[in-house]
Protein backbone atom coordinates (compact mmCIF):
# COMPACT_ATOMS: atom_id res chain seq x y z
CA UNK A 1 0.00 0.00 0.00
CA UNK A 2 1.58 3.30 -1.06
CA UNK A 3 1.55 6.38 1.16
CA UNK A 4 -1.19 8.17 -0.75
CA UNK A 5 -3.52 5.18 -0.59
CA UNK A 6 -2.77 4.68 3.11
CA UNK A 7 -3.50 8.31 3.94
CA UNK A 8 -6.71 8.33 1.94
CA UNK A 9 -7.91 5.09 3.51
CA UNK A 10 -7.12 6.46 6.96
CA UNK A 11 -9.13 9.58 6.23
CA UNK A 12 -12.08 7.58 5.02
CA UNK A 13 -11.90 5.32 8.05
CA UNK A 14 -12.18 8.36 10.26
CA UNK A 15 -14.95 9.79 8.16
CA UNK A 16 -17.01 6.62 8.53
CA UNK A 17 -17.23 7.18 12.27
CA UNK A 18 -18.53 10.72 11.79
CA UNK A 19 -20.81 10.17 8.82
CA UNK A 20 -22.34 6.83 9.65
CA UNK A 21 -22.56 3.56 7.74
CA UNK A 22 -24.70 4.16 4.65
CA UNK A 23 -24.47 0.66 3.20
CA UNK A 24 -28.21 -0.09 3.76
CA UNK A 25 -29.13 3.09 1.88
CA UNK A 26 -26.81 2.20 -1.00
CA UNK A 27 -28.24 -1.31 -1.16
CA UNK A 28 -31.77 0.06 -1.29
CA UNK A 29 -30.84 2.18 -4.28
CA UNK A 30 -30.04 -0.86 -6.37
CA UNK A 31 -26.84 -1.76 -8.22
CA UNK A 32 -24.65 0.77 -9.96
CA UNK A 33 -25.31 1.08 -13.66
CA UNK A 34 -21.58 1.64 -14.15
CA UNK A 35 -18.60 1.12 -11.86
CA UNK A 36 -16.44 3.60 -13.77
CA UNK A 37 -16.39 7.33 -13.16
CA UNK A 38 -14.12 10.06 -14.53
CA UNK A 39 -13.63 13.31 -12.65
CA UNK A 40 -11.55 16.28 -13.67
CA UNK A 41 -8.12 17.17 -12.34
CA UNK A 42 -8.16 20.97 -12.44
CA UNK A 43 -6.03 23.77 -11.06
CA UNK A 44 -7.05 24.98 -7.64
CA UNK A 45 -7.28 23.58 -4.14
CA UNK A 46 -10.89 24.58 -3.53
CA UNK A 47 -12.19 21.48 -5.34
CA UNK A 48 -10.44 19.32 -2.73
CA UNK A 49 -13.58 17.26 -1.95
CA UNK A 50 -13.58 15.59 -5.35
CA UNK A 51 -9.97 14.45 -4.80
CA UNK A 52 -10.57 13.30 -1.24
CA UNK A 53 -13.66 11.45 -2.50
CA UNK A 54 -11.57 8.84 -4.33
CA UNK A 55 -11.80 6.16 -1.64
CA UNK A 56 -15.33 7.16 -0.73
CA UNK A 57 -16.30 6.57 -4.36
CA UNK A 58 -14.79 3.12 -4.13
CA UNK A 59 -16.77 2.52 -0.95
CA UNK A 60 -19.87 3.42 -2.98
CA UNK A 61 -19.06 0.64 -5.42
CA UNK A 62 -17.00 2.37 -8.10
CA UNK A 63 -14.07 0.16 -9.01
CA UNK A 64 -12.54 2.41 -11.67
CA UNK A 65 -12.12 5.99 -10.43
CA UNK A 66 -10.19 8.17 -12.87
CA UNK A 67 -9.00 11.77 -12.64
CA UNK A 68 -8.64 13.23 -16.11
CA UNK A 69 -6.39 16.24 -16.65
CA UNK A 70 -8.82 18.96 -17.63
CA UNK A 71 -8.29 21.12 -20.66
CA UNK A 72 -7.24 24.67 -19.86
CA UNK A 73 -9.79 27.37 -19.06
CA UNK A 74 -13.31 26.78 -20.30
CA UNK A 75 -12.13 23.47 -21.73
CA UNK A 76 -13.20 21.87 -18.44
CA UNK A 77 -16.83 22.48 -19.33
CA UNK A 78 -16.34 21.34 -22.89
CA UNK A 79 -14.73 18.13 -21.66
CA UNK A 80 -17.83 17.43 -19.61
CA UNK A 81 -20.17 18.23 -22.47
CA UNK A 82 -18.37 15.84 -24.81
CA UNK A 83 -18.23 13.05 -22.23
CA UNK A 84 -14.48 13.15 -21.69
CA UNK A 85 -15.27 13.54 -17.99
CA UNK A 86 -18.45 12.43 -16.24
CA UNK A 87 -18.63 14.79 -13.29
CA UNK A 88 -16.78 17.70 -11.72
CA UNK A 89 -16.91 20.46 -9.19
CA UNK A 90 -16.46 23.99 -10.54
CA UNK A 91 -17.75 27.54 -10.18
CA UNK A 92 -21.46 27.71 -10.94
CA UNK A 93 -21.52 30.77 -13.23
CA UNK A 94 -19.55 29.29 -16.17
CA UNK A 95 -21.82 26.23 -15.97
CA UNK A 96 -24.76 28.60 -16.45
CA UNK A 97 -23.11 30.03 -19.57
CA UNK A 98 -22.85 26.51 -20.96
CA UNK A 99 -26.48 25.66 -20.21
CA UNK A 100 -27.56 28.91 -21.88
CA UNK A 101 -25.57 27.91 -24.97
CA UNK A 102 -27.36 24.56 -25.12
CA UNK A 103 -24.41 22.50 -23.92
CA UNK A 104 -25.60 19.15 -22.41
CA UNK A 105 -24.57 19.83 -18.82
CA UNK A 106 -26.76 19.37 -15.76
CA UNK A 107 -26.23 21.06 -12.37
CA UNK A 108 -26.64 18.59 -9.50
CA UNK A 109 -25.84 20.18 -6.14
CA UNK A 110 -23.65 22.54 -4.14
CA UNK A 111 -20.48 21.82 -2.18
CA UNK A 112 -19.06 25.02 -0.70
CA UNK A 113 -19.02 28.81 -0.81
CA UNK A 114 -16.30 31.38 -0.80
CA UNK A 115 -13.18 30.38 -2.72
CA UNK A 116 -12.75 33.54 -4.84
CA UNK A 117 -11.03 36.76 -3.81
CA UNK A 118 -10.81 39.96 -5.83
CA UNK A 119 -7.40 41.66 -5.49
CA UNK A 120 -6.54 45.17 -6.62
CA UNK A 121 -3.98 47.94 -6.50
CA UNK A 122 -4.40 50.98 -4.27
CA UNK A 123 -6.52 52.52 -7.05
CA UNK A 124 -9.28 49.97 -6.40
CA UNK A 125 -11.18 50.12 -3.12
CA UNK A 126 -14.61 48.85 -4.19
CA UNK A 127 -16.09 46.86 -7.07
CA UNK A 128 -17.42 50.09 -8.61
CA UNK A 129 -13.82 51.31 -8.89
CA UNK A 130 -13.30 48.71 -11.62
CA UNK A 131 -15.15 50.98 -14.04
CA UNK A 132 -12.64 52.15 -16.65
CA UNK A 133 -9.92 49.92 -15.21
CA UNK A 134 -7.97 46.89 -16.48
CA UNK A 135 -8.62 43.44 -15.00
CA UNK A 136 -6.48 40.39 -15.75
CA UNK A 137 -8.21 37.06 -16.39
CA UNK A 138 -6.76 33.82 -17.80
CA UNK A 139 -9.48 33.56 -20.45
CA UNK A 140 -12.77 35.18 -21.37
CA UNK A 141 -15.52 32.91 -20.11
CA UNK A 142 -13.27 31.51 -17.38
CA UNK A 143 -14.37 31.39 -13.75
CA UNK A 144 -12.21 34.45 -13.03
CA UNK A 145 -13.82 36.48 -15.81
CA UNK A 146 -17.39 35.43 -15.06
CA UNK A 147 -17.07 36.10 -11.32
CA UNK A 148 -15.76 39.63 -11.92
CA UNK A 149 -18.54 40.21 -14.45
CA UNK A 150 -21.15 38.99 -11.94
CA UNK A 151 -19.82 41.27 -9.23
CA UNK A 152 -19.72 44.24 -11.58
CA UNK A 153 -23.27 43.78 -12.83
CA UNK A 154 -24.52 43.49 -9.25
CA UNK A 155 -23.30 47.02 -8.46
CA UNK A 156 -24.41 48.55 -11.75
CA UNK A 157 -21.15 48.38 -13.69
CA UNK A 158 -21.44 46.96 -17.21
CA UNK A 159 -18.60 44.43 -17.48
CA UNK A 160 -18.77 44.33 -21.26
CA UNK A 161 -18.43 48.09 -21.72
CA UNK A 162 -16.96 49.50 -18.51
CA UNK A 163 -14.12 47.05 -17.73
CA UNK A 164 -11.07 46.37 -19.86
CA UNK A 165 -10.47 42.63 -19.51
CA UNK A 166 -7.04 41.44 -20.63
CA UNK A 167 -6.04 37.80 -20.83
CA UNK A 168 -2.85 36.60 -19.19
CA UNK A 169 -1.75 33.29 -17.65
CA UNK A 170 -2.49 33.14 -13.94
CA UNK A 171 1.22 33.01 -13.17
CA UNK A 172 1.78 36.34 -14.93
CA UNK A 173 -1.18 38.23 -13.49
CA UNK A 174 0.28 38.73 -10.01
CA UNK A 175 3.44 40.22 -11.48
CA UNK A 176 1.40 42.55 -13.67
CA UNK A 177 -0.61 43.63 -10.61
CA UNK A 178 2.61 44.39 -8.73
CA UNK A 179 3.92 46.38 -11.70
CA UNK A 180 0.60 48.29 -11.89
CA UNK A 181 0.09 47.09 -15.46
CA UNK A 182 -3.31 45.74 -14.43
CA UNK A 183 -5.57 47.16 -11.75
CA UNK A 184 -7.18 43.99 -10.44
CA UNK A 185 -7.42 40.23 -10.74
CA UNK A 186 -9.58 37.43 -9.38
CA UNK A 187 -7.84 34.61 -7.54
CA UNK A 188 -8.76 31.31 -5.93
CA UNK A 189 -6.71 28.85 -3.82
CA UNK A 190 -3.76 28.54 -3.83
CA UNK A 191 -3.16 31.83 -5.71
CA UNK A 192 -5.23 33.87 -3.25
CA UNK A 193 -3.25 32.54 -0.28
CA UNK A 194 0.03 33.24 -2.06
CA UNK A 195 -0.95 36.83 -2.90
CA UNK A 196 -1.93 37.48 0.70
CA UNK A 197 1.25 35.88 2.03
CA UNK A 198 3.42 38.02 -0.25
CA UNK A 199 1.28 41.12 0.35
CA UNK A 200 0.71 41.61 -3.37
CA UNK A 201 -2.20 43.98 -3.84
CA UNK A 202 -5.05 43.97 -1.34
CA UNK A 203 -8.32 42.08 -1.02
CA UNK A 204 -11.33 44.02 -2.27
CA UNK A 205 -13.88 41.20 -1.96
CA UNK A 206 -13.55 37.88 -0.18
CA UNK A 207 -16.45 35.70 -1.28
CA UNK A 208 -16.16 33.55 1.86
CA UNK A 209 -17.18 36.42 4.14
CA UNK A 210 -18.51 39.31 2.06
CA UNK A 211 -22.21 39.51 1.22
CA UNK A 212 -24.00 38.68 -0.95
CA UNK A 213 -21.35 36.31 -2.35
CA UNK A 214 -20.92 34.47 0.94
CA UNK A 215 -24.62 33.56 0.88
CA UNK A 216 -24.40 31.42 -2.26
CA UNK A 217 -22.52 28.34 -3.38
CA UNK A 218 -19.36 28.97 -5.33
CA UNK A 219 -18.42 25.46 -6.43
CA UNK A 220 -21.14 23.00 -7.36
CA UNK A 221 -21.22 19.51 -8.84
CA UNK A 222 -22.31 19.09 -12.43
CA UNK A 223 -22.32 16.24 -14.90
CA UNK A 224 -22.75 15.27 -18.50
CA UNK A 225 -26.49 15.03 -19.19
CA UNK A 226 -26.28 11.55 -20.67
CA UNK A 227 -24.33 10.24 -17.68
CA UNK A 228 -27.12 11.34 -15.34
CA UNK A 229 -29.85 9.98 -17.60
CA UNK A 230 -28.24 6.57 -18.00
CA UNK A 231 -26.77 6.24 -14.50
CA UNK A 232 -29.04 7.77 -11.85
CA UNK A 233 -27.86 5.43 -9.08
CA UNK A 234 -24.23 6.08 -9.94
CA UNK A 235 -24.92 9.82 -10.05
CA UNK A 236 -26.39 9.88 -6.56
CA UNK A 237 -23.63 7.76 -5.08
CA UNK A 238 -20.97 9.94 -6.67
CA UNK A 239 -22.54 13.10 -5.24
CA UNK A 240 -22.78 11.38 -1.86
CA UNK A 241 -19.06 10.63 -1.93
CA UNK A 242 -18.21 14.23 -2.80
CA UNK A 243 -20.34 15.84 -0.08
CA UNK A 244 -19.04 13.32 2.46
CA UNK A 245 -15.55 14.35 1.39
CA UNK A 246 -16.52 17.98 2.00
CA UNK A 247 -17.33 16.99 5.56
CA UNK A 248 -13.89 15.39 5.86
CA UNK A 249 -12.35 18.73 4.80
CA UNK A 250 -14.26 20.47 7.57
CA UNK A 251 -13.78 17.89 10.32
CA UNK A 252 -10.09 17.11 9.83
CA UNK A 253 -8.49 19.92 7.83
CA UNK A 254 -4.91 18.75 8.43
CA UNK A 255 -5.65 15.25 7.18
CA UNK A 256 -7.56 16.61 4.19
CA UNK A 257 -4.68 18.98 3.39
CA UNK A 258 -2.21 16.10 3.37
CA UNK A 259 -4.37 14.21 0.90
CA UNK A 260 -4.58 17.26 -1.33
CA UNK A 261 -0.82 17.82 -1.04
CA UNK A 262 -0.28 14.26 -2.25
CA UNK A 263 -1.71 15.43 -5.57
CA UNK A 264 1.00 18.03 -5.97
CA UNK A 265 -0.44 21.05 -4.13
CA UNK A 266 1.31 23.04 -1.42
CA UNK A 267 0.42 21.61 1.99
CA UNK A 268 0.46 24.97 3.78
CA UNK A 269 -1.90 26.60 1.32
CA UNK A 270 -4.07 23.47 1.28
CA UNK A 271 -4.39 23.57 5.07
CA UNK A 272 -5.22 27.26 4.96
CA UNK A 273 -7.93 26.56 2.39
CA UNK A 274 -9.45 23.76 4.48
CA UNK A 275 -9.68 26.11 7.48
CA UNK A 276 -10.96 29.15 5.59
CA UNK A 277 -13.71 27.62 3.45
CA UNK A 278 -16.94 26.40 5.11
CA UNK A 279 -16.86 22.92 3.63
CA UNK A 280 -19.07 21.49 6.35
CA UNK A 281 -22.01 23.82 5.66
CA UNK A 282 -23.18 22.48 2.31
CA UNK A 283 -26.61 21.62 3.77
CA UNK A 284 -27.22 25.27 4.71
CA UNK A 285 -27.22 26.69 1.19
CA UNK A 286 -29.62 26.25 -1.71
CA UNK A 287 -28.17 25.44 -5.15
CA UNK A 288 -31.37 26.66 -6.82
CA UNK A 289 -31.08 30.07 -5.14
CA UNK A 290 -27.43 30.14 -6.16
CA UNK A 291 -28.19 29.34 -9.79
CA UNK A 292 -30.97 31.92 -9.91
CA UNK A 293 -28.76 34.59 -8.34
CA UNK A 294 -25.87 34.12 -10.79
CA UNK A 295 -28.18 33.69 -13.77
CA UNK A 296 -29.69 37.08 -12.94
CA UNK A 297 -26.25 38.67 -12.75
CA UNK A 298 -25.21 37.17 -16.08
CA UNK A 299 -28.49 38.18 -17.70
CA UNK A 300 -28.02 41.75 -16.45
CA UNK A 301 -24.51 41.72 -17.90
CA UNK A 302 -25.81 40.54 -21.29
CA UNK A 303 -23.78 37.34 -21.05
CA UNK A 304 -26.75 34.97 -21.30
CA UNK A 305 -30.10 35.21 -23.09
CA UNK A 306 -32.03 32.70 -21.00
CA UNK A 307 -34.01 33.67 -17.93
CA UNK A 308 -33.06 32.08 -14.59
CA UNK A 309 -36.24 29.98 -14.80
CA UNK A 310 -35.20 28.60 -18.18
CA UNK A 311 -31.68 27.82 -16.94
CA UNK A 312 -33.14 25.90 -14.00
CA UNK A 313 -35.65 24.06 -16.17
CA UNK A 314 -33.12 23.04 -18.79
CA UNK A 315 -29.99 22.46 -16.79
CA UNK A 316 -30.66 21.57 -13.16
CA UNK A 317 -31.62 18.38 -11.33
CA UNK A 318 -31.57 18.73 -7.53
CA UNK A 319 -33.37 15.49 -6.63
CA UNK A 320 -30.21 13.58 -5.62
CA UNK A 321 -28.79 16.48 -3.63
CA UNK A 322 -32.09 17.04 -1.80
CA UNK A 323 -32.28 13.37 -0.91
CA UNK A 324 -28.72 13.45 0.43
CA UNK A 325 -29.47 16.48 2.60
CA UNK A 326 -32.06 14.34 4.38
CA UNK A 327 -29.92 11.20 4.51
CA UNK A 328 -26.74 12.83 5.81
CA UNK A 329 -28.15 14.86 8.65
CA UNK A 330 -25.53 13.95 11.24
Amino acid sequence: MNRRHFMTTAAIGGAAAWLGDRAPVAAAEGPLETTKIRLSQIAGICVAPQYIAEELLKAEGFTDVQYVQASLGVGTYQDMATGKIDMSMAFVAPFILQVDAGVPIVLLGGVHVGCFELFGTERIRTIRDLKGKTVAVPELGSSHHVFVASMASYVGVNPGKDINFVTHPVADSARLLTERKVDALMAFPPVAQELRAKKLGHVIVNSAVDRPWSQYFCCIVASNHEFVRKHPVATKRAIRAIVKAANVCALEPARAARLVANRGYDYGYALQTMKELPYGKWREYDPEDTTRFYALRLHEAGMIKSSPQKILAQGADWRFFNELKKELKG
